[in-house]
């Protein structure tokens, strides 16, 4: 008689809460492990929170599809062998597969003979919005005490420079959202400034209902966007300038609200200063003038200003909030801190920031770029918005880093000018890159290309071989977002829990542990912690009292309140504990609404100046213009979108949106290809006709590589105030082209 066997039972589900490993918007999912004897899978659903409300877009919807075992998973730490490394032809030179030890003490000894050879300086480290407070600190705190260098910058130099330049010289801090998202949905009327967030951070769009429904969403944007489109049958209203117009509208919309009295005097003299400078610069931007330069008409830069003072005025008897917000495409310009500065004034004309008449805020891009530029991976910045440059900042930060404050090096090259110089005599020798894909995303694309196959070494640390791990000499495998803790600061200034939920692949580690890893291998006297909880300590530690201040929440506390920066002693709700203040039913610590009382300069008050427009040209002068932006299917360069079978199928390349009036004129054909030229470079694009855009704005999405990546056309020219680069204003010509080939990515 056969012996009777049990069956092995099967694993119990396993369920964890956590946050969407994309947007700004940071949208609350649940993610259910399912496990069995062979293997195991990962279904992603909404959950209740109060910026998605149990949405989620189709990005976080496929975001599972990333997890698991996949074929192009990084696994295994990769060198390219050759001697000096960066200078070998890299088809002749592989990546081959190396032992995490082997690839540590290699980037370590190489670090050090360069550094010897050129200087601190020679090395440069190169971050992103996307990484957890933890790693972003980490990684500013690894650059300045292990490897003592001034060159470190992120990718949020894209994305938020001149919005966080405008709001901290004009407000006093850079806080992208000053309120909860849900105070958003009481407004009657929004002023949205160069922001698809119907395409870009979808469930947002459930929070202007209210405005919509009383006719209140003016969408500001030179094409019929999917948020444009959002404003028809009476919901609201479309502008659509010249790429470059924003400034130039803003300001004759300013002219006119102080022109015709509808200004509000007395909350300008309590709260703000510089009124009169500003009142001067805009005196000579009349509407017929603003018309010639944004492509605005003088009637509409009328009406938009008397009904932007009229909601307000309603506002302040009784009446719904006014909200004014910017996003990338008024941003993402040579002009783009003043036109956040002209976007800021305006609201601070009609009395609005720090009330509950309404206010402005700045939609932020990517998952942590609120709480990544504040960690210290900026250029010019240390942990909790403290500046490099100020002997108080400095000398706060060394001090709980252990070491003296002239230590510690000063300010370095912002993005654009540290990818630009890679390689050359005053440039970096060698480069680190963490979360970021700098051979898509960069400005002149090709130029830094080129930077990057000229260093003596290039260390690229990613789950994915992306484009830019294809020129690096060492390819670090690192875990990805449901496979370690850590927090990140949404849109709001909210902090938030992302918890690990599923292992991640046996070969790869954690970016704490690797630069942890590799300060012990550089011989450095400063520690750095390789756990997200003790990491999370120190920042709180680190900043309190600085202006982003997390010292007023533990780590096995997040979760329980609603934890909006500052979060120091002193701010409601944190001393000696929770108080009673709610935000859509949660309770609350720290400050879901800052400005309240006073604004972040020392004197308590909005700092309005001068605000001018460099070299205006209408926009006929320019011919055929580029702007760029995203896809509701991708993300960033696509290093991930790109890898969801789901996402690629929807829109597979590059394509270029033209208004079919302009097509016909350049004999182009729905469909087919299309070459267009820069004197940066070219590219090639599939034609979509679209009758929403402007006939002199073509439209291409930067999420695409190859002969297809947008940023071919870029020319990296910059905000002198922000070195935000140019991105939305790009002169091209475009032609039928004369082949596809690579024209796919």
């Amino acid at each position: 008689m056969s012996e009777l066997t049990t069956p092995a039972p099967t694993p119990a589900a396993t369920v964890t809460r956590t946050h969407c490993p994309y947007c700004a918007l940071q949208c609350a999912m649940t993610l259910t492990l399912e496990p069995s004897l062979t293997t195991s899978a990962v279904t992603v659903t909404g959950a209740e929170f109060p910026t998605n409300r149990g949405r989620l877009c189709r990005k976080g919807a496929t975001s599972a599809a990333l997890l698991g075992d996949r074929p192009d998973r990084l696994t295994t730490p990769l060198i390219r062998d050759g001697a000096p490394l960066g200078r070998v032809n890299r088809d002749s030179a592989p990546l081959r597969e190396a032992t995490w030890d082997e690839a540590l003490d290699l980037v370590a000894s190489r670090i050090t003979a360069l550094q010897q050879s050129h200087g601190r300086d020679a090395i440069g480290v190169f971050g992103s919005g996307s990484l957890t407070n933890e790693k972003a600190y980490t990684l500013g705190k690894f650059a300045r005490t292990a490897l003592r260098t001034s060159r470190i910058d992120y990718n949020g130099r894209f994305c938020m420079a001149s919005a966080a330049k405008a709001a901290t010289e004009v407000l006093g801090l850079d806080r992208g959202l000053p309120f909860p998202l849900t105070d958003l949905d009481a407004a009657c009327t929004v002023l949205l400034l160069g922001s698809n967030v119907a395409d870009t951070m979808p469930p947002f769009v459930q929070h202007l209902e209210k405005a919509r429904s009383r006719g209140g969403l003016i969408v500001v944007d030179p094409r019929r966007s999917a948020t444009a489109q959002l404003t028809g049958d009476g919901a609201g209203h479309h502008l659509a300038p010249a790429p470059g117009g924003d400034l130039p509208l803003l300001l004759s919309v300013a002219h006119v609200l102080l022109a015709e009295g509808f200004a509000d005097e007395d909350y300008l003299s309590r709260r703000t200063t510089g009124l009169a400078s500003f009142r001067r610069s805009v005196a000579d931007w009349w509407p017929e003038r603003g018309q010639s330069f944004s492509g605005i008409s003088a009637g509409r830069i009328r009406w938009l200003a008397r009904h932007l003072a009229a909601a307000a005025r309603a506002s302040k008897s009784g009446g719904d909030p006014v909200f004014i917000l910017t996003g990338r495409g008024v941003e993402q310009h040579r002009d783009g801190t003043d036109t956040a500065k002209a976007a800021i004034s305006l609201a601070l004309l009609l009395g609005l920031p720090g009330t509950r008449h309404g206010g402005y805020g700045t939609l932020t891009g990517q998952g942590n770029g609120q709480g990544g530029r504040e960690m210290g991976q900026k250029a010019d910045q240390l942990p909790g918005l403290r500046s490099i440059t100020d002997p108080a900042d400095r000398e706060a930060t060394a001090r709980h880093w252990g070491i003296p404050a002239d230590a510690l090096p000063g300010p370095g090259l912002p993005a654009t000018q540290l990818l630009h110089t890679l390689g050359m005599e005053h440039g970096v020798k060698a480069l680190l890159v963490h979360g970021a894909n700098v051979a898509v995303s960069a400005p002149d694309v090709q130029h830094v290309q080129k930077g990057l196959r000229a260093l003596d070494l290039l260390v690229v640390c990613d789950f994915f071989r992306s484009e830019t791990a294809e020129f690096a000499d060492v390819v670090l495998p690192v875990l990805q977002w449901a496979e370690e803790d850590g927090t990140l600061t949404n849109l709001e200034g909210r902090l938030l829990r992302r918890s690990r939920a599923v292992e991640g692949p046996e070969g790869a580690r954690s970016e704490l542990w690797i630069l942890a890893e590799l300060a012990r291998r550089l011989g450095s006297a400063v520690p750095l912690a390789s756990e997200p909880a003790e990491v999370f300590e120190e920042i709180r530690r680190v900043t309190a009292g600085a202006r982003a201040d997390y010292s007023g929440v533990a780590w096995d506390r997040l979760g329980e309140f609603a934890a909006y920066w500052p979060l120091d002693e002193h701010a409601p709700g944190t001393h000696p504990g929770p108080q009673e203040i709610t935000v859509s039913g949660e309770p609350v610590i720290g400050t879901p609404r800052v400005f309240t009382d006073s604004f972040g300069h020392p004197d308590g008050r909005a700092h309005l100046g001068p605000i001018h427009v460099r070299d205006p040209q209408p926009p006929s002068a320019q011919g055929l213009t580029l702007t760029t932006g995203r896809l509701m299917e991708h993300y960033q360069s696509g290093t991930q979108t790109r890898r969801v079978p789901d996402l690629l199928g929807m829109h597979p390349e590059a394509t270029v949106s033209v208004h079919p009036a302009t097509a016909g004129g350049l004999r182009l054909v729905e469909g087919a290809y299309a070459e267009l030229r820069s004197t940066s470079g070219s590219m090639q694009a599939r034609v979509v006709f679209d009758p929403g855009l402007r006939t002199d704005t073509v439209f291409v999405p930067f999420h695409f590589a190859g002969r297809g990546a947008a940023n071919r056309l870029t020319a990296g020219l910059l905000d002198p105030q922000s070195q935000m680069p140019e991105f939305k204003n790009t002169p091209v010509t475009l032609h039928p082209a004369p082949s596809v080939d690579g024209a796919r990515s």
